[in-house]
């Protein structure tokens, strides 16, 4: 078991650099553009792809790093780079993560390389777990998959939506209730093959932030898909459902369904997502407090600057090792006894929210314009503390683990 260390090896260094070179050099010059146009920035993906940043083998690396640090290494500098053009690059992590989580051997080797594609042909994946009436709360979804013994396939009926590359995606991760007397323990997960007949991209949201990544609902209309697309094959899904109904009977603990197994895996990456944006709002504010001038010397050397500025990089350093703590006891096995996952998450959004904002603050009215990158990026930050469980919900998490008791 790797041992708890805030040294980076130096492999893990000289990938550091690498991302940051690419970020610095590919994504942040894009980075406008992008944002302006609100259309995925299919060239800087493959541009990823031709250097080996956006693949399978690549996130491979990382995830199984031993320390547990190569993801949210990553995240953080593609972060630094841009929000949106980054979530358009690790997007498919999430449906790969999903599929990681859930599914056999085979049908990881299966459908994860499609995911991605090649440097010549990218593709997109897309988790489609929230709907228009579950979000938050997932025991509310209607997505229904029924299972047709004759033909050995499930159908797929309902709408999803906020499916990153939803509807653009070659293979879309569709989280349905198989069986709706079980709540939330009665979800499964399945892969919809690309060119699946009835799978149809729904409303593309026009959003505040992130603009470079593709938002979108997807709607399924009687959409067949094989047995061997349910995550885990059915006799593990017969065997998790006995032991479901069993626990209603006797009153006894709760069981993960799979979309929460996929979220609870990826919210320290999110933290290390919401730590790049707010390091690069740090940054362009320190840069700029030292050489923008006002009654003769640098802000800078004024207090009401200088202590916000302080308060700014102790935060993002108090994050990072929040987030770093909780990827770190992932990858070891340790179990979240305190809900570590949910604080690093919850911590590092609400930071990149605070310090982006007043990254605008030390600016003034330049802040203000499209002309400085941090009314950008403020805009950006504000998705953290909202997407894979809000705010509340992480706090929801963290009262509920530390007192044992249904806070509601």
């Amino acid at each position: 078991m790797a041992e708890f260390t805030l040294d980076l090896n130096d492999d893990q260094k000289q990938v550091r650099d690498w991302l940051h070179g690419f970020a610095a050099d590919v994504i942040r010059p894009a980075a406008s553009e992008w944002d302006e146009r609100e259309e995925t920035p299919w060239p800087v993906i493959q541009e990823a792809a031709k250097v080996g940043i956006y693949s399978l083998d690549f996130y491979a690396q990382q995830f199984f790093d031993p320390t547990g640090l190569g993801i949210p290494m990553a995240m953080e500098e593609l972060f630094w780079g841009d929000a949106g053009i980054a979530l358009s690059i690790v997007g498919t992590g999430l449906a790969a993560v999903g599929v990681l989580a859930n599914g056999t051997e085979e049908q990881i080797g299966t459908w994860i390389p499609q995911m991605y594609g090649d440097a010549n042909d990218v593709k997109v994946a897309a988790f489609c777990s929230s709907e228009p009436d579950a979000g938050s709360d997932v025991a509310a979804m209607r997505t229904r998959a029924v299972y047709d013994e004759a033909k050995d396939e499930w159908v797929l009926d309902g709408t999803k939506t906020w499916a990153t590359n939803g509807g653009i995606a070659n293979v879309h991760v569709v989280v349905a209730v198989v069986d709706a007397g079980l709540g939330s323990k009665g979800h499964a997960s399945f892969i919809v093959p690309p060119g699946t007949p009835g799978l149809s991209q729904g409303q593309k949201f026009k959003k505040h932030g992130i603009r470079a990544s593709h938002t979108a609902e997807v709607v399924l209309e009687g959409v067949r898909v094989p047995g061997h697309c349910l995550l885990g094959g059915k006799e593990k899904l017969d065997e998790r459902l006995a032991r479901a109904r069993e626990r209603v009977k006797s009153g006894g603990e709760r069981v993960k369904n799979a979309a929460m197994a996929t979220f609870e895996a990826s919210r320290p990456a999110v933290g290390a997502m919401a730590v790049g944006t707010a390091r690069a709002a740090y940054e362009v504010a320190l840069d700029y407090a030292k050489t923008r001038s006002q009654f003769g010397r640098p802000i800078i050397d004024n207090q009401g600057i200088a202590f916000q500025l302080a308060d700014m990089r102790t935060r993002i350093d108090a994050a990072r090792l929040l987030v770093w703590r909780a990827s770190w006891m992932a990858t070891t096995g340790k179990p979240f006894t305190s809900a570590e996952g949910s604080m690093s998450k919850l911590y590092a959004s609400e930071t990149a929210k605070k310090v982006t904002a007043q990254a605008i603050q030390i600016l003034g009215g330049n802040g203000f314009t499209r002309e400085y990158p941090v009314e950008r990026m403020h805009r950006d930050a504000a998705i953290y503390t909202i997407f894979e469980g809000t705010s509340e919900i992480q706090r929801l998490v963290i009262a509920r683990t530390l007192s044992g008791m249904p806070i509601r």
